[in-house]
């Protein structure tokens, strides 16, 4: 079995993926949230432009940049602007 991170989609971002939570593969050592939101905006090129102005929470914590290694069993959020009142 593969190491996976849940990925979970929010708002626009669910509508651009089609999905609001994914079983997304990782190498066991984990990869750089900068590496996994690349690789999800080349997966779903819809959501590519959403995550620009996303901000992404890893395990309950909002990421101040993408340096930060996701790693198996984590959980990854992609949290686009929300609007309404």
């Amino acid at each position: 079995m593969s190491a996976r991170v849940t990925v979970l989609l929010f708002a626009t971002a669910r509508q651009a993926a089609g999905t609001g939570r994914l079983r997304w593969p990782v190498p066991p050592a984990g990869l750089s949230a900068r590496s996994l939101v690349r690789s999800l905006g080349e997966r779903f090129p819809k959501l590519e432009p959403v995550m620009r102005t996303s901000r992404f929470v890893l395990n309950g914590s909002y990421l101040t940049g993408l340096a930060r290694r996701v790693r198996p069993g984590d959980e990854f959020a992609v949290h686009p602007p929300y609007g309404g009142g």
